[in-house]
């Protein structure tokens, strides 16, 4: 869920709790990840759309939109918010461009910001401290959303709204104790990634997933998603390996391994880019230049990778920026006490290496000095 996020990573509560990607048998459609011993990649695999982790039905983003006299009310109403992260990154940072200006658009008053490092009672010390700035909302992500629910009770017990990003804290209800999720259209986004892998393989060879192997309903939901749409759309490649982890600093020797056992891997997915640039690392050192790795969310790495024509091949990653002005409007929506989306989800960008410009523009970033000097 990086969102992982990504999202990252919550998409690397790794860190945590076992804390940014194997078995044979299939959940059904919208199954919650962790109701039964089904591994989590193949708990979605008659899922043909994204559903939230309690079988939510999703809402777009784009239907999120305020009256002029809902942004009067907003305006005129001195509301304050805090924006509290599980981790700083370059999508969290993304989203955060995003959230705040929304809110400054809305005369809403941004009291504190915070990186919680991926560290549980840091979050939860942050959350308490922010609650002295008595803000009107908190927008963010839980570290770990199985046990956030204490860390942000005493917000709710204080009338604090709480809009999240990917996933709420578990048992917590919609509409009482938070007031909105925002996340990415997952099943796109495999989708995409799975179509972009097929189509540089031109429908055949032997490919490797390597996945997040832990509870978190974003990365898990596109991660089958991609295997989904390989398995329908190109019949003629076959998943030789499904290697999990919980750690994605060890992708470099899962890719090693992989390569021992399948030498004529053309092909390699990883749940974000965190894992991917192990993986590229793996293949670099061995003088691979033939397999292929596409991922999720935008690295400055891979992209350079991508733009200068090497085993990277595709990368799809969110609209980042747009994805932070949503969770603004629905921020703004809770505090006017109307209802804003339970899970709501945001577009995707396939990036290439002609559109890496288009991928970078919507993070709302200019295009690294790096991946322009690949390009060349």
């Amino acid at each position: 869920m990086q969102r992982f996020n990504r999202r990252m990573l919550a998409l690397s509560a790794f860190a945590i709790s076992a804390v940014l990607l194997a078995g044979c048998s299939s959940g059904a459609a919208g199954e919650k990840a962790g109701t039964s011993d089904v591994p989590v990649l193949d708990r979605f695999g008659a899922a043909t759309e994204t559903v939230g982790p309690n079988g939510e039905k999703p809402t777009s983003a784009s239907e999120l939109t305020l009256s002029d006299a809902q942004k009067a009310d907003i305006a005129s109403g001195g509301y304050r918010a805090a924006i509290l992260w599980h981790e700083l990154s370059s999508w969290t940072k993304a989203i955060q461009g995003g959230i705040q200006d929304e809110l400054a658009e809305l005369g809403v008053t941004v009291v504190a910001t915070s990186d919680a490092k991926f560290d549980a009672a840091t979050q939860a010390n942050q959350i308490e401290t922010t609650l002295a700035l008595q803000p009107d909302v908190i927008l963010g992500q839980a570290v770990d959303p199985s046990t956030a629910g204490a860390a942000y009770q005493p917000a709710v017990d204080q009338g604090v709204k709480l809009v999240f990003a990917d996933q709420a804290p578990d048992a917590y209800d919609y509409g009482d104790q938070y007031q909105a999720v925002i996340t990415d259209d997952l099943f796109q986004i495999g989708e995409r990634a799975a179509n972009q892998l097929g189509e540089a393989l031109g429908g055949k060879g032997e490919v490797a997933v390597v996945y997040y192997d832990a509870e978190f309903h974003v990365t898990n939901f596109r991660d089958a998603a991609f295997l989904t749409t390989l398995h329908r759309e190109f019949p003629d490649i076959t998943v030789v390996a499904k290697q999990g982890f919980s750690d994605p600093n060890k992708a470099e020797e899962i890719a090693n391994a992989l390569m021992t056992k399948h030498p004529n891997l053309a092909g390699i997915y990883t749940s974000w880019a965190v894992p991917a640039q192990g993986v590229l690392a793996a293949l670099r050192n061995a003088g691979n230049t033939t397999t292929k790795i596409v991922t999720v969310d935008l690295d400055d790495t891979i992209a350079t990778d991508l733009a200068g024509g090497g085993n990277v091949v595709g990368i799809v990653a969110d609209r980042a920026y747009d994805y932070g002005r949503a969770m603004a409007t629905a921020a703004a929506l809770a505090l006017l006490g109307e209802p804003a989306p339970a899970f709501g989800i945001t577009d995707s960008v396939t990036v290439t290496k002609d559109t890496i410009a288009k991928g970078y523009e919507a993070w709302n970033e200019p295009l690294p000095s790096a991946v322009q000097n690949a390009l060349k």
